[in-house]
């Protein structure tokens, strides 16, 4: 079992908490976005409340551990991993509670490069409690908007997580999928799951659009979140997503394993 001092060591060396490699500029920028409206950080989320970049700040001191100082304007992020720690236990005990029930669970992931080896075990300990893990709309085609213009993806299924991959198969580098922070393939799978009268999700994980698009439609949903997606914890906040886990999104693959043996452990999931 991985303690919680090993968990908090294992953050700060990976540098999933602590001083991380999101730029204070880079979330500022996405802060300025968001209080604009932006769809493009907004990946989902209606607002309810107004959120000035103030705002935005202050809450992501809160949830993450950021400065909170407005003046403070450039250097490299930091997260607090007692933060970390906290939203990943109350991750856990969401998925606890979903694998009690037998309940049908959607898992999506827009950086499958990165975070397809957590899901995906995820998927396997929530099968093998009895849990429905959904695979709705696989090979749909999803339109999303991108800095390079309209581009065409499809929605695949690997290990039970979803991910968008370029229709036309190019460019993948060799990579499972494509980054994305677009809601638009979890709103293709929810409205596939709810057209074909099968289970809907009881709750949907994943990140960016996934968790955002899903939590807006009313679904419970659960993910990580780095601190230039400010989207994940705003939707915690108006009681739109139930966890937001603070963390660094995009280290390497391998890194985030010791988290997958923490949360499937405190799920009592563990095989």
């Amino acid at each position: 079992m991985l303690s919680t001092g090993a968990l908090r060591a294992h953050l700060l060396a990976a540098r999933l908490a602590g001083t991380v490699a999101t730029s204070r500029e880079e979330s500022l920028r996405s802060y300025r976005l968001f209080a604009a409206r932006d769809p493009r950080v907004l990946i989902g989320i209606d607002p309810e409340w107004s959120w000035s970049v103030r705002d935005l700040i202050g809450l992501m001191a809160d949830k993450c551990g950021v400065s909170g100082d407005p003046r403070c304007t450039t250097g490299q992020d930091v997260i607090d991993p007692e933060r970390t720690v906290a939203a990943l236990d109350a991750f856990a005990l969401r998925l606890a509670a979903v694998a009690r029930r037998g309940g049908a669970v959607l898992i999506g992931t827009g950086h499958p490069h990165r975070l397809l080896g957590f899901y995906a075990a995820l998927a396997d300990a929530l099968s093998a409690a009895g849990c429905t893990v959904l695979t709705p709309a696989h090979g749909h085609r999803v339109d999303i908007t991108t800095r390079f213009g309209l581009r065409t993806y499809n929605l695949r299924y690997v290990r039970g997580v979803a991910l968008v991959r370029g229709a036309d198969g190019k460019g993948s580098g060799g990579e499972p999928g494509a980054h994305t922070h677009s809601p638009l393939p979890v709103r293709t799978a929810l409205a596939a799951a709810a057209e074909s009268g099968g289970p809907l999700p009881g709750l949907v994980i994943g990140d960016h659009g996934w968790v955002c698009g899903a939590g807006q439609l009313g679904f419970e949903a659960i993910g990580l979140a780095d601190t230039d997606d400010p989207a994940l914890f705003v939707g915690e906040a108006e009681g739109v997503v139930s966890v937001a886990v603070p963390l660094d999104d995009a280290v390497r693959s391998d890194y985030y394993l010791p988290l997958t043996r923490y949360v499937l452990n405190r799920a009592c999931l563990s095989q």
